[in-house]
């Protein structure tokens, strides 16, 4: 099976990309589906004022920001940020003004408080 390649993805090519809906304030275009014991990769757009909430990660979490700046509890992340969370780390995430990142999950996320 040949690899999977994406010019010019991180340099505004997410922009042609068909996005779907995620959750509420966020789209999404799968780079990479997995099922929910196997890794996935995806584009995640963010409108203004949309967020996750609380979470945990149960494997390594890896996001690249792309546009904008996304929040958590440990800070504000601008465009070429890195933010691993490693297993067991737990935040909710936001974006005042609207973001897109670049994230692998290696495994699903457990959402802890959907309430907010």
């Amino acid at each position: 099976m040949p690899n999977i390649a994406y010019p010019a993805l991180i340099d505004a090519g997410w922009r042609d990309l068909a996005f779907e809906h995620f959750r509420e304030g966020i789209t999404v275009h799968w780079l990479l589906k997995g099922g929910p014991a196997e890794p996935s990769v995806a584009i995640l757009n963010y409108r203004p004022g949309a967020g996750v909430p609380r979470h945990r990660h149960v494997a390594l979490e890896t996001i690249v920001v792309l546009e904008g700046t996304q929040s958590d509890e440990n800070g504000d992340y601008l465009p070429g940020s890195v933010i691993l969370n490693p297993v067991g780390t737990e935040h909710s995430v936001w974006t005042k003004h609207g973001c897109v990142v670049l994230i692998q999950w290696n495994l699903p996320v457990v959402i802890l408080d959907e309430t907010k």
